[in-house]
């Protein structure tokens, strides 16, 4: 199986740092689950490119998730010449003041210079030229941690891979289960209703024609073959799935396949033993929506 046959999770970590031309920089890239894909990066200043450069490079390797790209730039000591805006480091601190009295974890030094604004380079030490080649090496980082993250992600999934599995072989277990309550079904109900009718009426003319005709239609309302034949298709389809991602999208809709047939199993149901595998069913399809939820 290929590495694009490997279903992918939606949670994971990367990074990468780079140096040169007297700049040191890091990339950090998170993800977490999401219905449609969502990349956002925050840049320092003077990087304005890099924002849909690191968008672009997130769009072409992932299908879902909430993707956050947090990349750092900073002069190396003798680099170029920086400078502290103190207005908007004093912004920060009053900030954060406000956060520590509610309980927040005072902020560092490091971390204070690190946030947008703060520090500014003088022109003399990135000019347009050295602004673009950092921009250029800090962009291949980027390309980087994204590929960290998405092995991170297809480690998660690799760890999903054997839950999910065992969840469909759990379904396909108690459809067979099903089957088999549902074969009993048809006689259990035909039995149920002629002792019932002959307890009401057992000298009423015609009673054996009118059984037979009464019951035939009981038996018609609780058959649940096309349930059971659409059931295990589901099946075929949730395992064919997994080899072919990325299918979050398609899993989710199938959940709610699974889900409508195994409700209409249970309202047709006449036999307890059916009404428990049915419950049993209900619970498997839905612990295997709650794993669906971190598939990309």
């Amino acid at each position: 199986m290929s590495a694009d046959a490997v279903i992918s999770g939606m949670t994971g970590f990367g990074r990468a740092d780079g140096a040169g031309h007297g700049w040191a920089w890091a990339v950090e890239a998170r993800s977490v689950n999401g219905r449609n894909l969502d990349v956002r990066a925050r840049t320092p200043a003077g990087f304005d490119d890099l924002e849909r450069l690191a968008k672009s490079a997130g769009q072409s390797r992932f299908a879902r998730g909430q993707v956050s790209l947090t990349i750092h730039a900073r002069p190396e000591a003798g680099g170029a010449a920086v400078g502290v805006d103190q207005a908007v480091l004093d912004r920060y601190v009053e900030l954060a003041r406000q956060l520590v009295e509610a309980g927040a974890a005072p902020p560092s030094a490091d971390g204070l210079l690190t946030l947008r604004g703060v520090l500014s380079a003088d022109e003399t030490g990135l000019d347009e030229t050295l602004a673009a080649t950092l921009q250029t090496e800090i962009a291949a980082t980027v390309e980087a941690a994204l590929d960290a993250l998405l092995a991170s992600r297809r480690h998660e999934g690799a760890q999903l891979t054997p839950v999910l599995t065992g969840l469909i072989d759990r379904i396909a277990g108690l459809v067979e289960d099903a089957e088999r309550e549902a074969a009993a079904q048809i006689d259990a109900v035909r039995d149920r209703f002629s002792r019932r009718m002959a307890e009401l009426a057992p000298d009423a003319p015609g009673l054996e024609e009118r059984v037979f005709l009464e019951a035939a239609a009981l038996a018609a309302k609780a058959d649940v073959r096309e349930e059971l034949d659409r059931l295990s298709a589901h099946v075929m389809s949730a395992r064919k799935l997994l080899t072919e991602p990325p299918a979050g999208r398609k899993l989710d809709f199938l959940m709610q396949e699974f889900m409508r047939e195994a409700n209409t199993l249970c309202s047709k149901s006449a036999t307890l033993p059916l009404t428990a595998v049915g419950l049993d069913l209900k619970a498997a399809v839905e612990q295997l929506r709650e794993q669906v939820q971190n598939v990309e």
